[in-house]
C-alpha cells in the first residue's frame, strides 16, 4: 500500500533527478568547451568527461519520460459511452444543448452557468469534498445532431468532448454517444485516487447516461431507494 509519505518521497526524488539532470547537461557542456579550448590530452579527456555527463543527462531525461509514461502521466484520459433512448433526436438535443440542465442527471456536476451561446462555466465534484471549475466554449454545434466543446485556458481540469445524437436502428429512438477527453491534475495517479472515492470517469459517464435515459423516457430518475427525483 502506498503511503502519503511515500508519494512525497517519490516527488522529492523526481525533483532531485531533474536537478541532477540539468546539472549534468550544464556541467557537461562547460567541460566540453573547456577541453576543446585546451587542445591537449588533458583537454581531450576533459571533453570526453563532459560528453559523458551530457550523455548521462540525456539518459536521465529519457528515464524520466519513460517513468511518466509508465504511470500514465502526460496522457489524456479518454472515455466513450453510448446509450439508446426511446425519444427523437431533436428533443434530446434541445435538452442537452442547455448545459444548465446537465446537473439534473450528471451527479458529479454541481453547477453549470451558460454565459452566452458559446461560453459556459462548470463546477464539478472532486475527491475529498473538493470541487474543480472551468470555462468551456462550444466548438461545433449541428442542430439535432452534434455538440462539441473544450475548456478554455486556466481550467482546473483541461477537458474536451462531444455528444452525438443519431437515429437508432429499427426505429428504437436515438443513440446518444458521449466522448470525453481530459487531463486530471497529477495524471493517472489522480485518476486512481478519484476511482477510490467513486469518481472514476468511465463509470461516471455510464451512470450519467443511464440517468439521462430515465429522465427523458420517464420524466424522472429513480434513486437506489426507489424514490423519484429529478423531475423536469
Amino acid at each position: 500500500m502506498t503511503s502519503t509519505s511515500g508519494n512525497k518521497l517519490t516527488h522529492s526524488q523526481s525533483e532531485a533527478s531533474e536537478v541532477e539532470r540539468w546539472a549534468s547537461l550544464i556541467g557537461g557542456g562547460a567541460l566540453v568547451l573547456m577541453g576543446l579550448r585546451q587542445g591537449s590530452l588533458r583537454g581531450v579527456l576533459t571533453a570526453l568527461a563532459g560528453g559523458s555527463l551530457i550523455y548521462q543527462g540525456a539518459m536521465k531525461q529519457s528515464t524520466i519520460q519513460q517513468a511518466q509514461e509508465a504511470i500514465g502521466m502526460n496522457k489524456p484520459i479518454k472515455v466513450e459511452k453510448t446509450v439508446t433512448i426511446n425519444k427523437p433526436a431533436d428533443e434530446l438535443y434541445r435538452f442537452w444543448h442547455n448545459f444548465e440542465n446537465l446537473p439534473q442527471f450528471m451527479k458529479h456536476l454541481k453547477f453549470v452557468k451558460v454565459y452566452n451561446e458559446k461560453r459556459s462555466h462548470w463546477i464539478a465534484n472532486a475527491p475529498l469534498g473538493n470541487s474543480v471549475e472551468w470555462d468551456a466554449d462550444i466548438l461545433e454545434d449541428r442542430e439535432n445532431e452534434f455538440i462539441s466543446w473544450a475548456s478554455v485556458e486556466g481550467a482546473d481540469v483541461d477537458n474536451s468532448g462531444f455528444v452525438r445524437f443519431q437515429k437508432a436502428p429499427g426505429d428504437r429512438g436515438t443513440e446518444v454517444k458521449v466522448v470525453l477527453e481530459y487531463n486530471l491534475p497529477g495524471g493517472a495517479l489522480a485518476a486512481a485516487v478519484a476511482k477510490l472515492f467513486g469518481e472514476e470517469p468511465e463509470q461516471q459517464i455510464g451512470d450519467d447516461l443511464r440517468r439521462f435515459k430515465m429522465l427523458m423516457e420517464a420524466g424522472e430518475i429513480a434513486t437506489t431507494e426507489g424514490q423519484p427525483t429529478g423531475r423536469r
